[in-house]
């Protein structure tokens, strides 16, 4: 049983051991150990804390693109807008201009018409006056040929003429 139980003497000793070791780490090791957990620690926080901070710059920075492409895109779309715009400007000029060169030379047109068909009415009326007097001298010497003819055709003028 001896071996059992221990000794008064080993007890001490291994109390001034483990106390002296104790003493002797508290002083050379535990300070350096604490010190470098401390540091890390420290640097673990600090990266933490970049970490997080560089997340919050990512979400700003990704606000801010969504915006420029929100900005991009209605510019994109304003310019398309008066890009069509102009267009449909320009394609209605257009056909005004076509329409007013249109009615123009419709006008004109008419115009050379009117004067065309007043100088063939003008050229008609000429021929029609010329072969009316023909067609009354031949009338006239075929009817007046005899004097008697002659007598009762001024009988009938002196009848219609009204004396006031």
């Amino acid at each position: 049983m001896e071996l059992l139980t221990p000794g008064s003497g080993l007890i001490f000793w291994q109390a001034v051991v483990f106390l002296g070791l104790f003493f002797l780490l508290s002083k050379l090791a535990w300070k350096p150990i604490l010190t470098s957990l401390k540091e890390r620690e420290t640097s673990i926080q600090a990266a933490l804390d970049a970490a997080e901070k560089a997340k919050e710059e990512m979400a700003s920075l990704k606000a801010g693109n969504e915006k420029l492409m929100k900005e991009a895109r209605e510019e994109r779309d304003k310019i398309l807008r008066e890009a069509r715009d102009a267009a449909n400007r320009i394609h209605d000029d257009a056909q005004a201009a076509a329409k007013h060169n249109a009615d123009r030379m419709l006008e004109d047109a008419k115009a050379m018409i009117n004067s065309e068909k007043q100088a063939a009415m003008k050229d008609v009326r000429e021929i029609v006056a010329k072969f009316s007097l023909e067609v009354a001298e031949k009338v006239i010497k075929k009817n007046l040929s005899s004097d008697k003819a002659q007598q009762e055709l001024a009988q009938g003028f002196a009848k219609d003429i009204k004396v006031n």
